[in-house]
């Protein structure tokens, strides 16, 4: 069951190699913004883990290269690559280092082909371009077995680890908001941060690793770094306002280095947080009655189709856009007729223009989004739509950006259209009002009052 699994991040990894995967989305080159392969993420993308120095290494189970913990992705690169052999699931592996010095003992007692899967690509080339990959998974009993004893022992350390630091009174640490010193337990710190500051990591019995997190934390934070989306910024008072404005106070949950610090990623093996929690959801939603009657809306962030501006609401968003840069959707959904999948293909088109750094107007490119706005604004050409098949392609209908609030906030113009088409068709002749005595016995209202007394 694991092994297509595997095998797919094997390919993502050999992909990433050969760099057709870098750089997508990323907002890098000219080159990379021409080829889109999967969604973007508006306004900016979320970065990725951070390296820490001096963190022990782990080796490789076939030879003498070593790579620190934190560049587990660098290690499995190289075995798929050097050695062709893929460990399946190996996120969900309780400690990484044990697990392959592990396996690199017992490759030394019995020859690879006892313990894993061998897959041949290639199969139906000559022989000598064929090749043969090595699968390693849960599905060898004593893998199995291996994983499950690895994630009690690491159960137990943690839980040891967690009741050390439930009882300890001799925590030290400051506010990462006001730089307030607090002594004693370190739930004083948390909830001081919670409470003053908004800012919630979670409940001080969930987290492990406590001082470590923080110091990750404030790591980030002296580096001008956000929290959540991890965009870096020139100065302390910028990136301050950054994060009180975008409600970013808190951290990103897609960030796999947080993991270690809470406990319940380590409570059921084979399971992450975010399957914990989903069964946790299930078991609720069975048993709960069907009252709706406390949901609250949650305001709709949309972001401009030209800019980084961004509006609680789709009706701010459409004045802004016409206002900043005389682009009235609405209009132009109007006159164009456009029903609702016209419109995500024209708002796809003019995202994924945008993001190329290409004018849609005269076709002309720029080197950066700043000079693309300035052109199209003085050129008046954000009006200027090209013809209807340029952008009415079924290309279109996926989207350029993976959160773009904006499509799910169109109107479904189907029935307007329809009956707008219904109304074509069908001349409106107004009564003549000149004579009332005759109009009143051949009026079409008399017959159809007439018709209703009749039928009742």
């Amino acid at each position: 069951m694991a092994a297509p699994k595997a095998w797919g991040a094997a390919a993502g990894l050999e992909e990433d190699c050969g760099g057709t995967r870098g750089g997508v989305g990323s907002g890098g080159n000219a080159d990379s913004k021409d080829c889109i392969l999967e969604p973007l993420s508006l306004p900016e993308s979320p970065g990725g883990t951070t390296i820490l120095k001096g963190s022990p290494s782990v080796p490789c189970i076939f030879c003498e290269e070593h790579f620190p913990v934190a560049e587990q992705d660098k290690l499995l690169k190289h075995m798929i690559i050097e050695h062709k052999i893929v460990i399946a699931d190996v996120k969900l592996v309780a400690d990484f280092q044990r697990y392959v010095l592990y396996w690199r003992k017992r490759f030394t007692e019995q020859p690879i082909t006892d313990f894993c899967t061998v897959i041949r690509i290639n199969s139906t080339a000559p022989p000598e371009e064929q090749d043969n990959y090595f699968l390693l998974c849960d599905v060898l009993p004593e893998d199995r077995i291996l994983r499950e004893e690895l994630q009690k022992q690491k159960l137990k350390e943690i839980l040891e680890q967690q009741q050390q630091e439930r009882s300890d009174t001799s925590f030290h640490g400051s506010c990462m908001f006001c730089s307030e010193e607090f002594l004693g337990n370190r739930s004083v710190l948390l909830n001081h941060m919670a409470r003053e500051h908004a800012f919630n990591i979670g409940l001080p019995d969930n987290i492990v690793y406590c001082s470590e997190f923080l110091c990750t934390l404030q790591r980030k934070l002296d580096n001008l770094q956000c929290l959540y989306c991890e965009k870096t910024f020139r100065d302390k008072n910028t990136l301050k306002d950054h994060m009180r404005k975008k409600q970013h106070r808190r951290i990103n949950p897609k960030n796999k280095e947080y993991d270690r610090f809470y406990v319940i990623n380590y409570l059921e093996f084979g399971k992450s947080w975010e399957e914990v929690q989903l069964e946790d959801d299930r078991e609720f939603l069975d048993h709960q009655e069907d009252d709706w009657s406390d949901w609250e809306e949650h305001p709709v962030s949309a972001v401009c189709l030209f800019c980084e501006k961004q509006a609680e609401t789709v009706e701010k968003l459409y004045v802004h856009m016409e206002d900043a840069h005389e682009f009235d959707l609405l209009k132009i959904k109007s006159e164009l007729g456009l029903n609702f999948y016209q419109q995500v293909k024209l708002v796809n088109f003019i995202r994924r223009q945008v993001h190329q750094c290409r004018c849609y107007g005269c076709h002309v490119k720029f080197k950066s989004k700043a000079d693309l706005r300035t052109h199209m604004e003085e050129a008046k050409h954000i009006s200027l739509l090209p013809e209807k098949k340029i952008w009415d392609q079924l290309q279109y209908y996926f989207p350029t950006y993976e959160n773009d609030a904006l499509l799910c906030t169109l109107s479904d113009s189907e029935s307007d259209l329809a009956s707008q088409e219904q109304n074509e068709n069908i001349p409106i002749i107004g009564e003549d009002t000149s004579k009332l005595q005759a109009l009143k016995h051949s009026s079409v209202l008399n017959q159809l009052l007439l018709q209703d007394c009749l039928e009742s």
